[in-house]
């Protein structure tokens, strides 16, 4: 099994998709106990669900399952909310607080280190290269960065979360014009939407978010019930997908528009 896929678009606009892969290899998951094997915090479907929105856009997207090690953390272990409850580079808990791992099975420090070498950093060299590949034929880049997350998670948020959960970490990682173009979308879709509520972005797009250097970053967290049903198989709802893949299809288009308008290649 690859780390990673990439497909490669031609635009200014790549998607990075750290949560949708399900591969945990066989020696890591026999050391998962049944309520880590269930991998119920994956962000289900999520390559199915952007696919084929914006055909010019490159796709980076790990294979690896967030319970190995989590894509969308910083390495060094530094929480992204400090007070809130949240997971780890490699997660002990799932989004409910309970235990993944089996009693005496947790990984050490050792043994973070090396998954972090053999799938977090790998991933990041693909999109940062992707990245950078945009930026050299464009002038600029943006990284649209693809997430979803069960409605109601009490360990993590209080009630339902919005459809809709737009972060730029307070408009630190993106143009002001970026923030406004999806944000103005998801409140236009007629269903709830945020901007920097309890999802402000992640590690990725903080990272990458670099205005100032042409490189923007914005994070897109969905509710699941958008587009699937919550609960175990994890299935994907059509019926529900067909609403809200126009309104991501409109984001991205109005991003890739935006950036080659060559408005936002100026510092």
């Amino acid at each position: 099994m690859q780390v990673f896929d990439v497909i490669a678009g031609d635009g200014p606009i790549v998607l990075g998709q750290p949560h949708g892969g399900t591969h945990v290899p066989p020696e890591i998951a026999t050391r998962l106990n049944q309520n880590g094997a269930a991998l119920a915090d994956t962000d289900w479907h999520v390559t199915r669900l952007y696919e084929g929105l914006l055909p010019s856009a490159t796709v980076v997207k790990s294979n690896i399952h967030r319970y190995v090690i989590d894509a969308n953390r910083d390495p060094e272990g530094a929480s992204l909310y400090p007070g809130q409850n949240t997971t780890t580079l490699v997660p002990l808990t799932d989004f409910d607080g309970l235990a993944i791992w089996k009693d005496g099975q947790e990984p050490s420090e050792d043994e973070i280190e090396t998954r972090r070498r053999t799938y977090h950093a790998p991933y990041h060299q693909a999109l940062s290269d992707a990245l950078n590949k945009a930026k050299a034929r464009h002038g600029v880049a943006i990284l649209f960065d693809c997430h979803s997350i069960r409605s109601n998670i009490p360990f993590l948020f209080d009630g339902e979360l919005p459809v809709f959960n737009t972060g730029t970490n307070s408009g630190e990682t993106c143009a002001a014009q970026i923030e406004s173009a999806v944000h103005d979308a998801a409140r236009s879709s007629g269903v709830s939407s945020v901007l920097n509520g309890r999802f402000k972005g992640g590690w990725t797009t903080r990272h990458y978010g670099r205005p100032d250097s042409g490189t923007h970053a914005i994070q897109m967290e969905l509710a699941q019930r958008a587009y699937m049903h919550e609960a175990a198989p994890w299935t994907y709802a059509e019926d529900r997908a067909r609403h809200v893949r126009p309104v991501l299809q409109h984001m991205l288009q109005t991003l890739n528009d935006l950036a080659l308008s060559g408005a936002l290649t100026k510092e």
